[in-house]
């Protein structure tokens, strides 16, 4: 029997400073809930959405691998490694903090908002060099699939990420079942609903509901109706 943690979308802290509308699964900024402070090394999954030409200003962070993935428009990325870039949808991008960097986000657009997942992982080695990478994932490729866009494998056809971590999408038919298996023994799995109707474990999951499953190596996906989902597999310490 595996153990289960279920977040619901309405239970998740929320932040609206006007330029940004944010909901945060789990402890961030000044939400604070001692029941929510991640799922294994998963620490952040903050549902953001960014007013035309504002964003985030220089801001530092060290040791921790951030995962962005946007769901509509597109985001302008720079950083003190000297990278300078846009993502949009369809694109993740990873920037592995390291010894500590200095990195910005903005709207990209002047007239369209920007609506992306910013998410935080915990990392496998520390004080390693900064580094920034992203990728195009093409759509097709996770129609009534699981289409792997994060892992450890440096050569692998996700982005890669200092972590024995590993992030599937899928764009879902009604229907849609498959069983998911687990990569590394005393990993879990963190699926957010990005869109739809899902039952994972037996569990009915709506819109942004999020279900943290460990001590398990298999899980069962269903397809309550076409949905998105996002999985997130992570060690548990």
């Amino acid at each position: 029997m595996s153990n289960k943690i279920i977040d619901r979308a309405s239970s998740r802290g929320h932040a609206n400073h006007g330029w940004l509308n944010s909901h945060h699964t789990f402890s961030f900024a000044r939400y604070y809930n001692p029941q929510r402070m991640g799922f294994g090394l998963l620490r952040v999954i903050n549902d953001d959405e960014v007013a035309p030409g504002m964003g985030f200003g220089a801001h530092p962070h060290d040791n921790m691998e951030i995962i962005s993935i946007p769901l509509a428009g597109a985001l302008e990325h720079q950083d003190s490694t000297g990278t300078k870039e846009v993502i949009r949808t369809n694109d993740v991008q990873i920037m592995s903090a390291g010894r500590g960097l200095t990195h910005s986000e903005y709207n990209h657009s002047k007239t369209e908002k920007v609506k992306f997942l910013q998410i935080w992982v915990l990392p496998k080695e520390q004080n390693i060099e900064p580094r920034y990478a992203q990728k195009t994932f093409q759509p097709e490729d996770r129609q009534n699939k699981l289409q792997v866009v994060v892992s450890p494998d440096k050569n692998g056809e996700g982005v890669w990420i200092n972590q024995d971590a590993w992030f599937s999408l899928g764009t879902l038919k009604e229907g849609f079942s498959e069983d998911y298996k687990i990569h590394k023994p005393g990993n879990g799995l963190y699926a957010l609903v990005l869109e739809g109707n899902v039952e994972i474990d037996g569990e009915k999951l709506n819109r942004r509901d999020g279900i943290g499953l460990s001590e398990t190596d298999m899980i069962s996906i269903k397809a309550s109706s076409d949905a998105e989902l996002l999985l997130m597999e992570v060690p548990m310490n």
